[in-house]
């Protein structure tokens, strides 16, 4: 049976781009964005090559007259499609530089989008990204996962509260140790195009996962950055990108946020962590243990907050964002998840012909996607300037 969408009364149609053979995001898109049961996937242009997209289309459920060979040819055909029968939203879950076109061609159409990270490839093309967002009045989401965890959107509640206190350091990072040899050289699909300067953009690590870190200060904490020195460093002998980085941020209320990023460390996985220190408290949450978060007041005990949406100490909006009793651990695709389930509400109000919130959304939106394409150009020019303290305000972010 279908569940209900507020008074749109149906499912909300995805289509999917990526997720072809051999993929990894593409899939964990597909999962998350019917989780709840409130869209379902039924168009897809799965791959650049039209034959390995068309092939890859049984995987999915997706019907042959809707597996495409392209995304331009999916957006023009579902166009033509009545209005009741064509797709509501894009997800676009392909290689960085393919997301502007991608996206853009939906947006022109009037089709929501929700894109994976980094949401363009260079800063020029997320400024074109935006304008094309404002013009087409759809519904864009930009798929940092993170921001969905329960215990994260309880941090940014109780910091945004003033229950820390005033924030005056942040320590942001994602460590992992999966590229620490040259493994594109064997041609594995993942590490090929992250580390190709023409598929990835201007950054390596600090592209793929600092975003990530980066992403997850901003949403917490909410303070805005004013500057950044950075630097980052190939280890890897040959490689054209960054496989570590680490950057200093001045946020505009005088405190200061760290954000390091590594392939390169034995044994580290998804490690990404974040440390926020206030005046009057600290909190600590790991991305491998999303169910805990550790606050800290000197002279008192360490509390543990764990992950209970029936606990009286979770906020609303970390309650609603649990879907288990507590002790069922929740972790990626629930988190995943969350970014859609925000996005579908916005959407819904679209397709009533209601206004929604663009700007100050639970989940990230074009602007924080431009805010980060922004990070990453001037992490890269202030390490080629031997870590100069560059701009760093992205005044669309504004709320």
């Amino acid at each position: 049976m279908e569940t209900t969408n507020g008074s749109l009364n149906r499912k909300l149609r995805m289509a999917l781009c990526g997720g072809g053979q051999g993929s990894f995001i593409g899939r964990v898109h597909a999962t998350a964005a019917v989780l709840d049961n409130r869209a379902a996937l039924v168009a897809g242009a799965l791959s650049s090559n039209p034959e390995k997209a068309k092939a890859s289309a049984p995987a999915y459920d997706i019907s042959e007259e809707r597996a495409y060979g392209s995304y331009d040819e999916m957006v023009e055909k579902e166009m033509k499609l009545p209005e009741g029968e064509r797709i509501d939203f894009v997800s676009v879950a392909t290689p960085n530089h393919t997301h502007f076109p991608i996206a853009k061609c939906a947006l022109e159409a009037g089709i929501n989008v929700i894109c994976d990270k980094p949401m363009t490839f260079d800063f020029a093309q997320a400024e074109e990204m935006v304008a094309a967002v404002e013009k087409s009045g759809a519904v864009f989401a930009v798929s940092h996962n993170y921001t969905g965890y329960p215990l994260v959107r309880q941090a940014r509640e109780m910091i945004l509260s003033g229950e820390l206190g005033e924030i005056q350091a942040i320590r942001s990072n994602y460590i992992q140790g999966w590229l620490r040899t040259k493994l594109e050289d064997s041609d594995q699909k993942q590490a090929a195009w992250r580390t190709d300067p023409s598929k990835s953009g201007a950054a390596g690590a600090f592209g793929d996962i600092g975003t990530h870190a980066y992403n997850l200060g901003r949403y917490m904490t909410g303070l805005f950055p004013e500057e950044v020195s950075c630097h980052l460093k190939s280890m890897v002998e040959g490689r054209a990108l960054d496989d570590y980085g680490h950057a200093v941020i001045r946020m505009e209320n005088g405190g200061l946020m760290t954000v390091t990023a590594s392939q390169i460390s034995h044994g580290r996985e998804n490690d990404l962590f974040i440390e926020v220190d206030g005046t009057k408290k600290a909190l600590q949450w790991k991305q491998e243990n999303p169910n805990e978060m550790i606050v800290r007041e000197n002279g008192q005990p360490h509390k543990i907050y764990t992950r209970d949406p029936n606990a009286p100490f979770m906020t609303p909006l970390a309650a609603s964002s649990c879907r288990l009793p507590a002790g069922h651990p929740e972790a990626f695709f629930e988190a995943f998840a969350n970014v859609y389930r925000f996005a579908y509400d916005a959407m819904v109000l679209r397709a009533e012909g209601k206004e929604f919130e663009k700007k100050d959304t639970i989940y990230p939106n074009v602007y924080d996607g431009a805010e980060g394409m922004y990070f990453i150009q001037q992490c890269v020019a202030s390490s080629k300037e031997n870590g100069a303290w560059l701009p760093m305000k992205y005044e669309k972010a504004r709320r």
